[in-house]
């Protein structure tokens, strides 16, 4: 499946829009691409289990992604909670989650790194006991000039069939593959806004 262009609304949930949106208004002040030092999401210190922070290491197809930051519920999606806490960072995202699982998930990393903008994906799985698991992915770069330096990702497990088990989630013992629903480049915005006092669900506009 080929990444299309979409609009900040195909993002659904309200906590990856509000960081959606911080990015958003970063683009505002510094393009090509925001800074790291712009985003601004507010208090997001319940979000960080579910987040992922990196550094970008060389560009385009060739780029390498070094974890910096790793959320806790990760750790048990991805099976790694094997692994000594002091080393889950300053490693390599391939050898983190081993070939097998970096080749289903590289394409939007380096979609990511490629256009220059968000990249939001949606899978679905199926945990342990069988029920459907909605798996949303968001990654935004950051960076000097053209070049993507850093990037953020927000990861999101959600079921309506309820609580579901979220160990090995995404890992190679998974009970199913995850089939791919969405991908998307966030590259339109089509609402304008002020810059501060926001609803957690408002579009701000990029020019």
């Amino acid at each position: 499946m080929e990444f299309k262009s979409a609009d900040p609304s195909v993002v659904r949930n309200i906590m990856q829009r509000v960081l959606l949106n911080a990015w958003l208004r970063a683009a505002r002040t510094h393009q090509p691409l925001p800074l790291l030092a712009d985003f601004q999401p507010g208090d997001i210190s319940g979000e960080l289990p579910d987040m992922m922070g990196y550094d970008i290491e060389g560009d385009s197809d060739d780029a390498r992604f070094v974890i910096k930051q790793e959320g806790a519920r990760l750790t048990a999606t991805y099976g790694n909670e094997h692994v000594d806490p002091v080393k889950r960072t300053n490693r390599y995202l391939h050898d983190a989650i081993g070939p097998e699982r970096y080749a289903r998930v590289v394409p939007s990393y380096l979609a990511c790194v490629r256009h220059r903008r968000p990249i939001y994906s949606v899978s679905t799985v199926q945990d342990a006991d069988g029920k459907d698991v909605s798996y949303e992915r968001l990654l935004l770069p950051f960076g000097f000039g053209d070049r993507v330096e850093q990037m953020v990702g927000s990861f999101k497990a959600i079921s309506i069939e309820g609580g579901f088990k979220v160990n090995n989630l995404m890992g190679l013992k998974a009970s199913s593959v995850p089939i791919i629903l969405v991908q998307a480049v966030i590259d339109v915005a089509v609402a304008a806004a002020p810059v501060t006092g926001r609803a957690a669900d408002e579009v701000v506009e990029l020019d």
